[in-house]
């Protein structure tokens, strides 16, 4: 290896966050506690990224590589350092989106993100773990979490397999 290349490293995400499009936070979390360790300097940061992105898709700022998507009223956000594969953070990037996209049903935006805020935590928390990446595959990711975004009334199958059930149950009482 070269003298200068740094090692390599499986933490590789330092933060991931989403903000909304007047730059309000609707969650962040950042991996490395050395990088901002206050919430006003992580705050700042998001401002600063916020203003430059607007205008590129990916950038190198303040010694780190971000990459990020905007889907109606949101801005999604994976920050890694300067010398990270850019190709990793949008397949974490692309993976958060398309796991937002699946788990609330093609309704990606600013309101139904807030309403279920407790499922993107945990479709973040599947993707990334302390910086390490756990997961790429949206598909896996909604079937780890097991989300069911709004409460769907019974289908006529699941009636039945409930009948079907205490059908059997009672069968299995009556021959004891």
């Amino acid at each position: 290896m070269e003298s200068g290349a740094p090692e390599p490293s499986l933490y590789t995400v330092k933060a991931l966050f989403i903000l909304d499009n007047d730059d309000n936070r609707l969650l962040a979390k950042y991996y490395d506690p050395k990088l901002y360790p206050s919430m006003k300097e992580q705050r700042n940061f998001e401002k600063h990224v916020f203003n430059k992105t607007h205008k590129t898709d990916n950038c190198i700022l303040e010694g780190m590589t971000i990459v990020y998507k905007s889907s109606i009223d949101l801005f999604l956000y994976v920050v890694g350092s300067a010398n990270e594969n850019e190709l990793m953070l949008m397949t974490v990037l692309n993976c958060l989106s398309e796991s937002l996209n699946l788990m609330l049903r093609k309704n990606v935006e600013k309101r139904s993100l807030v309403e279920n805020l407790d499922g993107v935590f945990l479709v973040v928390d599947e993707i990334v773990d302390g910086g390490v990446i756990l997961e790429s595959d949206p598909q896996q990711v909604i079937q780890k979490v097991n989300f069911k975004g709004d409460d769907s009334p019974l289908s006529e199958q699941s009636v039945a397999q409930v009948l079907q059930s205490a059908k059997e149950q009672i069968k299995w009482s009556i021959l004891k």
